[in-house]
């Protein structure tokens, strides 16, 4: 993590606990998963959308038969 060792990192911590407090940092937390779990949810319900899109489009079968043919 750069130039800094672990105890930098260590002190750092400690600071933002002090400064946030322990509750507003867990809501932070808490926060955070809820809006990861929604973006995974939100992605596989995007991907099952494209696999129903893919599947609808071809399974169209077009038939035609050409009567005759006309020169241009």
């Amino acid at each position: 993590m750069g130039s800094l060792s672990i105890w930098h990192w260590l002190i750092v911590l400690l600071i933002v606990l002090l400064v946030f407090g322990t509750k507003k940092l867990k809501n932070i937390g808490s926060d955070l998963g809820g809006a990861v779990k929604g973006f995974k949810e939100g992605m596989a319900g995007a991907d099952e959308d494209q696999k129903k899109i893919d599947s609808a489009e071809t399974s169209h079968t077009i038939e035609g038969e050409v009567k005759e043919k006309t020169k241009s």
